[in-house]
């Protein structure tokens, strides 16, 4: 069962922005705002939906969860949502009738919804906002899957053999997720030059030959993690080397100025001044640079007028790359400095202290 008190603050989020917003109700629609008000509960049907099987309806006094014939049983025996406060309000599959009963729950007030839904107010924005700063019970399920996903990814590079397809290393990478019902929802993999030669690589039938690079965004429970990790067959070259330790230099600024009240805007400008003081100035044009992750991949990707403060407890995934080489952990931006989410567990490691932070951070791995 859900902690009650990270159910209840999430519920006064939601009802101070119909306040806000002259709201008498809002539809939500996307499984992940279903995941993150219900504390982890999942109402998708196929992992790469954006949107659930079922909605949420929360109005100034009630909230329901409405559903198909479908999929009612299951939202009430296995999501257990009527324990969560939910009334469950069903109609047959097949005469849509949830617009209507919306109407009618909110009795004719404004109506807002996170997609664009006919005769609502939009507020899929407003409702991403709400999702930024992580309670204590989603910091803890955050850890635990940080932890398994990491140890996940480098268990799966440390049996990556010379000869394999990219697309084996990924399939077992996505077995191990799935023993622990961890979703998969975006993997990449590159062998040799398609490393280079495409930032993103998703994983074909390549064979790896001399290096090989895995990335992964997993989720559980709606909440969704991200690294990268390397393995060299053979000793590392030492312009590969060098390279490697510039990126993860850069990426361990952006890391250390993801600071509580800190612009998002001014962390990317951070970045941007990191690669031109390791000797790539350009590097960032090819690849955005990352932001903000959580129930998505990212919430959004930093840029030059990125208008979000970054908060507290807010996750965060900075990918910075230089052609050939990328480093990626998610973090967790506190008042005490950053808090790597995806932690380094059986890896190599190398160690780099910046803006008065030491990091330890994933090595190439060599075999």
């Amino acid at each position: 069962m859900a902690n009650t008190a990270e159910i209840m603050e999430k519920d006064q989020r939601v009802r101070e922005l119909l306040r806000a917003k002259g709201l008498k109700g809002v539809l939500l629609k996307r499984q992940a705002n279903f995941s993150w008000l219900t504390a982890g509960r999942i109402n998708l049907i196929g992992i790469a939906t954006e949107l659930g099987g079922t909605s949420l309806l929360i109005t100034e006094n009630a909230k329901y969860v409405i559903s198909t014939n479908i999929e009612a049983s299951r939202m009430i025996e296995e999501e257990e949502v009527e324990k969560l406060g939910y009334v469950v309000k069903t109609f047959p599959w097949y005469d849509d009738q949830e617009a209507a009963i919306a109407k009618e729950l909110v009795g004719g007030g404004a109506l807002g919804c996170d997609m664009p839904y006919p005769e609502t107010v939009p507020v899929a924005e407003d409702v991403v906002r709400l999702r930024f700063s992580f309670t204590p019970g989603e910091i803890e399920r955050y850890r635990w899957l940080g932890e398994k996903v990491a140890r996940a990814a480098e268990e799966t590079m440390l049996d990556t053999r010379r000869g394999e397809k990219e697309c084996e290393v990924i399939g077992r990478l996505s077995a191990k997720l799935w023993k622990d019902r961890i979703d998969p929802i975006g993997v990449m993999g590159a062998a040799d030059d398609r490393i280079a030669r495409f930032r993103h690589s998703i994983p074909m039938e390549r064979s790896i030959d001399r290096i090989f690079m895995l990335s992964v965004n997993a989720r559980k429970g709606g909440l969704v993690v991200c690294l990268t990790r390397f393995v060299h067959f053979g000793t590392v070259p030492a312009s590969l080397q060098a390279q490697y330790e510039a990126n993860v230099y850069v990426d361990c600024v952006l890391m250390a100025h993801t600071r509580p009240g800190t612009p998002a805007r001014e962390v990317f400008q951070k970045g941007i001044e990191a690669y031109r003081d390791r000797g790539f100035p350009e590097e960032w044009k090819l690849h955005h640079q990352g932001g903000p992750i959580g129930y998505q991949p990212r919430d959004y990707r930093a840029h030059f007028k990125t208008p979000e403060i970054v908060a507290e407890n807010q996750p965060f995934c900075w990918n910075p790359s230089i052609t050939g080489t990328k480093s990626e952990d998610t973090i967790l931006a506190t008042s005490h400095g950053p808090e790597i989410i995806t932690p380094t567990v059986l890896y190599p490691t190398l160690s780099m202290e910046v803006a008065g932070i030491r990091f330890v951070r994933p090595a190439i791995l060599e075999k």
